[in-house]
């Protein structure tokens, strides 16, 4: 904490006992904080990230890399895991276990090709930017592209091949492609075929794939990519697919702050202040925990009634409650004769319901606000208009979120956004020095 105390007599010192600062004070006390967060200086030391030692970014980085564990102090919480382990339940029963596949369309590949496809680009997935259907008829095209020994010699082509060389953060897509790439020759084997160099052992490639330093592939995307190959069924009779975690995102995140499955003693702090992305991993680990201890829960109360692996429930938390429920996506519309508002599930509506509803023709309406559908009473609007909801057979259908009663006065909890470490947005871009001015990034 030295350096945090350090800091504080330092702005005590120019405060003093003024009850307001001159400008000359609070000049003093913008350069002080300016200096402490984002400013370093010859002999601030190194830290190892990303395989390479690398400068500290300030004092404040120093004392965030230290303390940022205590000053969260993330926690689960048992009786809320129960909670909502019983609510995924009730999904379960309900839907035959249904919510909780995601079978996406394969385009009539084989399996030894979905394997190929999605094992060279899983890693190249950011936030969901490539569709699968896309690039299966790029490989059914010209199946040549996804050769790991062109890819290794060429992976500019690659990523240009696929087309994501106008994406962002292009040179680190050509860093991922050649070394997962590389990682395939040295194993001598192909995607598909990996599974056997590990006995059929999920959980054994898992640690194989992540430990492949410099391939883009993470926690998330490698257990994205294996609970696919389960789920579809390209890999069968293995083993350890139960070791493999809910694929953690903002999604799931913040399904977890809000639920209060995982809790904080302070809200997370902006991604402006988590330097070097500290906070950021340790939620995501304690999310990934969280969710393993639902799913523990859950198996051990309905065991015959239960997804096989804690991979399982990230399909319905991630695409069905974060992207779809756990919203402001109902919207408050006022009519054009101001006498009466209502809710409706469309933001680009542009009619008063109310009044067509009782025959009075097709007044205009306005829209004045927004809310979480699970904090109204006609929130079912936003439910029932929902993409999952829609989908299902009218006696499957539900009209309110699973966990609205559990979610309680932690509804509006945000999750941790980060900033790259590297990159043209990342912090090693924004280094600056002491008394030297600027700094920071631009985009």
């Amino acid at each position: 904490m030295e350096k945090l105390s350090n800091f504080c007599s330092e702005i005590k010192a120019v405060i003093g006992e003024n009850e307001t600062l001159s400008v000359a004070d609070a000049r003093n006390v913008v350069k002080s904080i300016n200096d402490f967060l984002y400013t370093n200086y010859p002999g601030i030391g190194n830290t190892l990230e990303l395989g390479e030692y690398r400068e500290y970014f300030s004092d404040f980085h120093k004392f965030w890399e230290t303390h940022h564990k205590e000053i969260l102090d993330c926690k689960i919480d048992d009786e809320k895991c129960e909670l909502v382990a019983d609510a995924l339940h009730a999904i379960y029963v309900k839907s035959n276990g249904d919510a909780f596949t995601e079978l996406y369309d394969t385009c009539g590949l084989k399996k030894q090709e979905i394997c190929r496809v999605r094992f060279l680009t899983a890693n190249q997935d950011f936030r969901g930017s490539l569709n699968f259907s896309n690039l299966a008829n790029k490989y059914i095209s010209d199946s040549s592209i996804f050769d790991e020994k062109y890819i290794y010699e060429d992976p500019e082509g690659f990523v240009h091949d696929i087309g994501i060389s106008s994406l962002s953060q292009n040179d680190k897509r050509i860093s991922y492609a050649k070394t997962i790439a590389g990682f395939l020759l040295d194993k001598g084997t192909t995607p598909y075929g990996l599974i056997n160099i590990y006995n059929r052992d999920i959980s054994l490639l898992r640690e194989a794939i992540i430990g492949c330093d410099g391939a883009g592939y993470g926690n998330k995307k490698t257990d994205m990519f294996l609970r696919d190959m389960v789920v579809l069924g390209v890999w069968e009779n293995i083993s350890g697919f139960d070791k493999i975690d809910v694929a953690s995102d903002l999604n799931t995140i913040k399904v977890a702050l809000r639920t209060g499955i995982i809790k904080t003693e302070i809200p997370l702090v902006s991604s402006f202040l988590d330097i070097f992305c500290y906070q950021y991993s340790y939620i995501d680990a304690m999310n990934a925990l969280a969710w393993r201890r639902v799913w523990e829960i859950w198996k051990r109360k309905y065991p015959s009634e239960c997804v096989e692996s804690p991979c399982l429930i990230d399909y319905f938390v991630y695409k069905v409650i974060g992207k779809q429920f756990c919203k402001d996506n109902l919207y408050l519309f006022e009519c054009e004769t101001k006498e009466h508002t209502f809710y409706w599930h469309s933001h680009q509506n542009k009619t008063c319901q109310v009044c067509r509803e009782k025959g009075l023709g097709r007044k205009t309406a306005s829209r004045i606000g927004r809310v979480m559908p699970c904090s109204c009473k006609e929130g079912y609007k936003a439910f029932l208009a929902s993409e999952y909801v829609r989908s299902l057979p009218e006696d499957k259908k539900i009209s309110e979120c699973p966990f609205k009663d559990i979610c309680g006065e932690n509804r509006n909890l945000q999750p941790p956004k980060s900033i790259s470490i590297l990159g043209q947005t990342g912090w090693t871009s924004a280094y600056t020095k002491k008394n030297e001015g600027g700094g920071g990034l631009m985009a």
